[in-house]
């Protein structure tokens, strides 16, 4: 028996209608009709749009009715539609009056906010018809993916080494060996390679639907197109990237990302979004009508009292996200990300903007920041925060959180770098980085699993443009390197640039060691950027937003080149895993609160049991109790770290261990590969129980067992 409230009751143009159901919002497939729902406080009037897949020009247009409009939200059902050969926008009427932040204008055809699918942009790099008077397509999704006994892994975030990726960036490469390259299918067949590596999440940048074509142009350096390749500019929060899909020109994007999650989950790693809330690709005033400017322009973004867009995010505009509605839409939105993709978690770009209010002033307690944290669906879902936005606010140590989110610690990236080189005056902050950052956490009770540590990201120089360069060399982005970061904390280990100096290339290889053991070994949650593991290079640029070439994309032939170097962070993510005194979830008494013998965690230097707070020092060691770190009742190994940033050899006495016990070399940075690091659980003892040589810049890791 069917039930009365899926009956029409209105006809218009052979189409049957009757009044629709105000949430949810979008476009719902109810029975035989389709449930489209839009809000706009400020519209007066609305009608719907619909084409045919593809088709120049709309079949029909449906004004919303008086009595389809409940309060400030239109709805209506529309029967027996193909709805899955269709796409729909919207045309709002209203008042223009741009002072007062009002820009309606009924010639746009308007993309639905909410859309689940979008076409327009279904194939990378293929010219649109710029002529097209509806550019980004709303479609209505068919929900009939099979998730068997899916959900997402939940793995403690302590536990997580996070792997940063681009998907296009990933396997458009030299010798990516996969059947579709630049997609999410393309990730699929590189999993066995994933799971090998070691990481469990990967945190994919950007894959809400984008245009690559925004602010695209021919290169002036090399006459090569420029692409929004990053895709930091939202056109719709709830549709996957059509053209990272290699199915997205029949419109199965949806299918091809959620069997991606599927097979990762399987393998058991988590996935990460990487989400922009903080502003969409309308840009500023003079930019083009998609979505959110046409249907409620005063609601959907941060206004100044001119009627001007506030450009808190640097891209023209700034999302209000602390307006209830607009707050509304985007948990929403991420529910739907967790409840419809079982997705693990999220990274907030600029996530500082999100506790700005209408006015652009940072809130005590932002409304939205605090729903996200206390949301019972994303309840047990990552929230992680870039705690900054390009309007100046720095939170890094001081975002809101509720106990719930963590951070990009960019204080981490900054002295690691800075010890790195070799720069004095930076010992003391190291070594609150490494030991998970309690002056920024533990006050806060926010404990280690706060922290997320990375010394490289998608946003700067990679690992081994770290170490083989001194300044950005972004020419090739057109902007006569004005762009990217100045202060890279970087050093060429003697040459800028690519170079055959055998000497040099050792160098370089050893800090690129010296770095991930830095990071391995820290406390907190270790982030590593896509390539680094083989020494994949951007040629100096440390700002490749827009280069879809072999400048952004990874090249898979430095895995044979740099082999000693993916054997390196294989074995260090495997150690990391093997070893729960690397893992704590709270920071450390730096006493025997147990007595146990040894402290949890205890600062040396050069002498054992004396750390060295000297202000131009370089060197320092560290050691963890594993007896502090238990698994199941059996204790973990102590571990013991010695770092040498200096250019000479020094000397390091080791702490004597409990009786029975001895010290067991893991990894040596000055040793050449193979002898630089072997498998967790086969290090040799060695024979020096007292003291150990540490060479020129190089760290060792020993394990007492």
């Amino acid at each position: 028996m069917q039930r009365v409230d899926l009956f029409p009751t209105h006809e218009y143009k052979g189409l049957k209608l009757r009044t629709g159901r105000p949430y949810p919002f979008g476009a719902t497939v109810m029975g035989n009709a389709v449930n489209f729902s839009v809000y706009s406080r400020y519209a007066t009037a609305c009608t719907l749009v619909l084409f045919h897949n593809h088709e120049p020009e709309p079949f029909v247009e449906i004004p919303f009715l008086k009595e389809f409009k409940m309060g400030n939200v239109f709805s209506m059902m529309v029967f027996d539609l193909d709805f899955e050969n269709i796409e729909y926008g919207y045309r709002m009427d209203g008042p223009w009056n741009p002072e007062e932040g009002h820009r309606f204008d009924k010639t746009k055809i308007l993309m639905d906010p909410y859309a689940k699918l979008i076409a327009g942009r279904d194939v990378w790099g293929a010219q649109p018809d710029w002529d097209n008077v509806y550019q980004y397509r709303a479609r209505v999704v068919c929900d009939d993916f099979d998730w068997e006994d899916d959900l997402p892994l939940e793995t403690p975030v302590n536990e997580l080494v996070i792997y940063e990726m681009h998907v296009r960036n990933f396997t458009c490469g030299a010798n990516a060996n996969v059947k579709h390259p630049g997609t999410f299918a393309g990730i699929a067949e590189k999993i066995p390679y994933l799971k090998e590596l070691g990481v469990n999440c990967v945190e994919l940048m950007p894959i809400h639907e984008f245009d690559e074509f925004e602010n695209s142009k021919p290169s002036p350096v090399d006459g090569h197109m420029l692409y929004n390749v990053w895709g930091y500019s939202n056109v719709g929060f709830f549709a996957p990237k059509a053209a990272y899909a290699s199915t997205g020109r029949f419109g199965m994007q949806v299918d091809e990302l959620k069997n991606l999650i599927k097979q990762l989950h399987a393998n058991g790693i988590e996935v990460i979004l990487d989400v922009v809330f903080n502003h969409t690709a309308e840009g500023n005033e003079n930019g083009p009508y998609i979505s959110y400017r046409g249907i409620d322009n005063k609601t959907y973004y941060m206004l100044t009292p001119d009627g001007y867009y506030f450009n808190f995010s640097g891209c023209g505009n700034t999302l209000n996200c602390n307006n209830p509605n607009v707050r509304d839409m985007i948990v929403e939105s991420l529910r739907y990300w967790v409840t419809d993709y079982h997705v693990d978690g999220f990274r907030f770009d600029l996530a500082a903007i999100l506790g700005r209010d209408q006015n652009g002033c940072p809130m005590p307690n932002p409304p939205l920041l605090e729903s996200l944290a206390h949301d019972p669906i994303l309840g047990k879902t990552k929230l992680i925060a870039e705690a900054w936005d390009a309007g100046g606010l720095y939170q890094v140590g001081a975002f809101p959180s509720w106990g719930r989110w963590a951070e990009w610690n960019g204080k981490y990236r900054d002295s690691i770098r800075r010890f790195l080189k070799g720069d004095e005056h930076v010992l003391g902050d190291v070594k609150e980085r490494i030991a998970g950052s309690a002056d920024l956490y533990a006050s806060q009770n926010r404990g280690i699993k706060a922290s997320v540590n990375f010394i490289t990201a998608h946003d700067g120089f990679t690992l081994m443009d770290l170490v083989s360069y001194n300044g950005k060399h972004n020419e090739a982005n057109g902007e006569d390197n004005r762009d990217g970061e100045d202060n890279n904390n970087s050093w060429n280990c003697g040459w800028e640039g690519e170079c055959e100096d055998a000497g040099i290339n050792y160098l370089r290889h050893k800090q690129i060691k010296n770095a991930i053991s830095l990071l391995m070994v820290s406390q907190g949650i270790p982030m590593i950027l896509s390539g680094d593991e083989m020494g994949n290079t951007q040629y100096g640029n440390n700002n490749a937003y827009c280069q879809d070439n072999e400048i952004g994309w990874i090249d898979w032939t430095n895995l044979q080149k740099n082999e000693d170097i993916y054997n390196y962070f294989r074995k260090i993510i495997r150690f990391r895993q093997a070893h729960k005194a690397l893992r704590f979830e709270y920071h450390f008494g730096h006493c025997d609160y147990r007595n146990l013998g040894y402290p949890d965690f205890s600062w040396h230097s050069v002498k054992a049991w004396r750390p060295d707070t000297g202000y131009n020092n370089l060197t320092a060691a560290f050691m963890l109790n594993g007896r502090y770190a238990e698994t199941d009742g059996v204790p973990d190994d102590f571990i013991y770290v010695a770092m040498n940033m200096h250019w000479d050899m020094h000397g390091f006495e080791l702490p004597q261990l409990p009786e029975g016990m001895a010290w067991h070399v893991f990894a040596n940075t000055e040793m050449a590969a193979p002898d630089d690091i072997c498998e967790p659980g086969e290090e040799c003892m060695i024979e020096n129980q007292q003291e150990i040589l540490v060479g020129p810049r190089s760290i060792m890791i020993l394990v007492g067992k």
